[in-house]
């Protein structure tokens, strides 16, 4: 017979998952937080503004009418390209931030 064969198992995987518990506790709680925090990126020397919360959900577009009647469409185009990018560079960064400590020994969540 293998040694320590007929002992009862151990029983300190409790607390390993108390704690993985509220570890997905915090993380969903920083995640409803954060889709609540917004960033915002300008283009076109503020004529073109776009937010964007922290889960990367645009809230907003607002062009200066002004712009507008002197822009073209590809100059829009650009515009909101590079808004919309710098955007969700920003709201990246700060979900980083945010969830970067509660996230750092779960494998596959990328921060």
């Amino acid at each position: 017979m293998a040694k320590g064969f007929n002992r009862p198992a151990q029983m300190g995987g409790g607390g390993m998952m108390n704690q993985l518990k509220r570890m997905q506790e915090q993380l969903a709680q920083a995640q409803a937080k954060l889709a609540e925090e917004t960033v915002t990126a300008t283009s076109g020397g503020g004529a073109l503004k776009i937010t964007m919360t922290g889960d990367q959900k645009c809230t907003a577009v607002e062009i200066a009418p002004e712009f507008l009647q002197d822009a073209d469409a590809e100059m829009l185009q650009d515009m909101l390209l590079s808004a919309v990018n710098q955007a969700l560079d920003s709201s990246r960064a700060l979900a980083a931030e945010r969830l970067g400590p509660l996230a750092g020994g779960i494998p596959g969540l990328g921060f």
